[in-house]
């Protein structure tokens, strides 16, 4: 596992850097790593992944959809109650289908100073498998993050016209997730910064293990004009964190670590 030198980078700079620093595993974030750049967190985007005709992943009994709702809807609850002059937005507030591209469009209407998709994950290889892991736009340097990417896409085949709206994107295709990070390079820095302090709060708020801040070619953050993050908040193919996952005390625990990783990111920008 490499460490992130002591080093401040320029943002034009830093995704360049990170195809180096991001290797195979999660890297751990410093914030005296990057420059951040400020501006005061006024409105969120919160997206519940998945959605309608569109499950997500399952679990024995569970389904991705449910959970991401419940998540985002008490993390909702929790920044309203605790910061009221935050506007708070969800991408869906019912079980709907939302394309993938209207995710990132619906945020950038509304001028979001964050944008935060929340996912279960899920792994057919193994029961055993477990933890957190948030994701950033960017290269994926192991076909572990590529196999996630892949997993989350594949809703356009949903979609009608997907291949005219994305662009010919094929959600199998290598290449084509590689280059849908360089529409997010301009705000890597404060996505980082969220998304490390997200991690580290799965671990000292609800004692979860994280697999650390990872990056990958997701389409929902593609166009995302803002700090954004894809949060995996645990495997529903582990028959412990999916019985987590669906108890409203988990779920509970999830969004109250989401929410504490918000407020550390709000004071540091607001400062």
């Amino acid at each position: 596992m490499l460490k992130v030198l002591n080093l401040v980078i320029p943002a034009s700079c830093l995704l360049a850097s990170l195809a180096f620093v991001f290797k195979n595993e999660p890297v751990p974030v410093r914030k005296e790593a990057f420059t951040v750049t400020r501006s005061k967190v006024n409105t969120v985007v919160i997206d519940a992944g998945h959605g309608g005709k569109d499950p997500g992943t399952r679990g024995r009994t569970t389904r991705e959809k449910d959970v991401a709702l419940s998540v985002a809807l008490e993390l909702g609850k929790k920044i309203k109650e605790e910061t009221p002059d935050v506007k708070v937005l969800f991408t869906r507030s019912t079980d709907v289908f939302i394309e993938l591209g209207e995710r990132s469009a619906f945020a950038n209407r509304n001028n979001a100073d964050l944008f935060i998709s929340i996912h279960c994950n899920a792994t057919p290889r193994s029961r055993s498998v477990h933890g957190t892991e948030t994701f950033v736009m960017g290269l994926h340097k192991t076909e572990g993050n590529l196999e996630v990417a892949r997993r989350e896409n594949s809703v356009i085949l949903q979609e009608t016209n997907y291949k005219q709206k994305y662009k010919g994107f094929d959600p199998n295709s290598p290449l084509a997730h590689i280059m849908l990070a360089n529409y997010q390079s301009a705000f890597i820095s404060g996505s980082l910064r969220l998304a490390d302090l997200i991690e580290r709060k799965f671990q000292t708020v609800s004692q979860r293990e994280s697999r650390g801040v990872k990056q990958a070619g997701f389409l929902v953050l593609w166009r995302a004009a803002m700090p954004s993050v894809l949060i995996e908040t645990g495997f529903l193919s582990s028959p412990d964190e999916e019985e987590y996952l669906s108890s409203d005390e988990g779920q509970e625990e999830v969004a109250e670590s989401i929410h504490q990783a918000f407020m550390a990111y709000k004071r540091d920008m607001d400062r």
